[in-house]
């Protein structure tokens, strides 16, 4: 059953039957939203990128995004750049996926962002999401759909960080402004 997460949300990765996830995929979807002109309504396409940020004590370690796919310990994996969105249709258009039994102890959190590289701002994208799937059953356990647009070029998505001797998910949904994960430090550094 999924659980529609709303801003500041967070849910246990803790399964039914009291065992933990293994193994999740943080799925990103979007559209170009039409615009009106002068000869009817027409899309542009629109670059969106997932990045995954690997944090150990507030501090990034490790990223993975479209020019560095996995992780250097090989526990976080990038499936490639979608460069225009909408492909799936309400599907995944970009996902990464983490291995949670393989993240070094060190590793506390990760924090997913997404960001529009060719500058376009959340006025022009529709039904973006981000969605937490258990990647051993393909069952979706929770979805975060973003409200609205906005004059920002980026999101600070979602957090999975250790909550105990498991993993939790935070819904973030915070605005920033940045064509890449490197521009969006300041803005992810107060989630932490």
């Amino acid at each position: 059953m999924t659980v529609n997460m709303t801003k500041g949300q967070a849910i246990s990765l803790q399964k039914n039957d009291g065992g933990s996830l293994t193994a999740v995929r943080m799925g990103l979807g979007w559209q170009a939203a039409p615009r009106r002109g002068l000869f009817g309504s027409r899309t542009r396409e629109i670059d969106l990128d997932a990045s995954a940020v690997l944090f150990a004590d507030k501090q990034p370690v490790d990223v993975v995004f479209f020019r560095h796919l996995v992780s250097d310990d090989g526990s976080v994996r990038h499936t490639g750049d979608n460069l225009v969105g909408g492909v799936g249709q309400g599907g995944d258009d970009e996902a990464i996926l983490v291995d949670l039994a393989r993240i070094p102890v060190h590793i506390d959190q990760i924090v997913f962002t997404v960001n529009s590289f060719t500058g376009q701002t959340f006025q022009e994208v529709q039904n973006a999401f981000c969605r937490l799937v258990d990647e051993t059953n393909g069952q979706e356990l929770a979805r975060y759909t973003l409200a609205g647009g906005g004059q920002y070029t980026a999101q600070i998505m979602a957090k999975v960080h250790r909550a105990g001797q498991g993993w939790s998910m935070t819904a973030l949904g915070n605005p920033a402004n940045g064509r890449t994960f490197q521009d969006l430090m300041p803005a992810i550094l107060p989630v932490l």
